[in-house]
């Protein structure tokens, strides 16, 4: 497997270091630079996710040092990768290699992560100026780039709606992900956030939209999914109910996904990012 930094919001590609891969949007999907870390997301204890965890140590440095500069504000993502990130750039801070850094986080743990790592940080408004961001995604459709976020979470205290909201801000952004989660043909789940008070009759409308391709189950907060979530549906610190839309078939567009979802009364937002040109 291979770690892979996407680069979005800008039209010039720095020259690469070895095993990186960067991307100019403003270009057609063939014309992109491609070098490789070797990763991949594994979590067992064996030589091999040792390894696995080496190459994303070295995507989240290359991050740092190839798109940060002093006086940035930074969004600070979330996901093993980010964590990596967060680290290093307060250590950089520390020896005086950054300087004027300002951290905005996009979830409670990096905050807690970004603070331990003595990076200064505020709190994201609609106003803000961020400058670069970058984060962790579930999966990047090839050629597209539009990504899918939140696939993970399960904790009420996080924010889905904050964390897109912060990397759709940013003037430029970094994707760091394992090469199998690059690549066409998606599947799986996407993340909706809906209205509680009607969440199932928005439920059936989405069911009804991508009747045959897809489920919809109502995300817990503990114990096992199901059509209706449990007895202790998941309630986002907005107020919230998820959804998770789980295609079976391979998503044709994920773009075209994200605005149908987009057009949905009682739908809220969801974990489609497709910023990218």
């Amino acid at each position: 497997m291979a770690a892979l930094a996407i680069k979005s919001s800008s039209m010039a590609c720095p020259t690469p270091s070895p095993m990186h891969y960067c991307w100019s949007p403003a270009n057609s999907s063939t014309n992109h630079s491609r070098r490789r870390l070797s990763s991949s997301t594994s979590l067992r204890i064996s030589a091999s996710s040792l390894a696995d965890a080496s190459a994303l140590l070295k995507a989240a440095h290359h991050t740092v040092d190839t798109y940060i500069k002093s006086g940035m504000v930074v969004g600070l993502g979330c996901g093993q990768a980010s964590a990596m990130a967060i680290e290093y750039l307060g250590r950089q801070l520390r020896t005086g290699a950054f300087r004027d850094i300002l951290g905005i986080p996009m979830s409670v743990a990096s905050a807690s992560e970004a603070a331990k790592a003595g990076i200064p940080l505020d709190y994201y408004q609609d106003n803000s100026q961020i400058d670069f961001a970058f984060d962790d995604a579930d999966v990047i459709e090839e050629g597209t780039l539009a990504a899918i976020i939140g696939r993970q979470s399960s904790q009420s205290d996080e924010s889905l709606i904050q964390e897109k909201s912060i990397l759709n801000s940013a003037d430029k952004l970094v994707f760091m992900v394992s090469k199998k989660q690059y690549r066409g043909g998606l599947d799986g789940s996407i993340p909706v956030l809906v209205q509680s008070l009607n969440w199932l009759e928005t439920a059936e409308e989405i069911d009804d939209l991508f009747l045959g391709d897809a489920e919809v189950w109502r995300r817990p907060a503990i114990g096992h999914a199901g059509p209706m979530g449990g007895d202790f549906p998941l309630i986002t610190r907005e107020g919230h109910n998820v959804l998770d839309v789980i295609f079976t078939s391979p998503i044709v567009s994920l773009v075209e996904v994200a605005k149908n979802l987009d057009k949905m009364d009682g739908v809220v937002g969801h974990g489609v990012i497709s910023k990218f040109p």
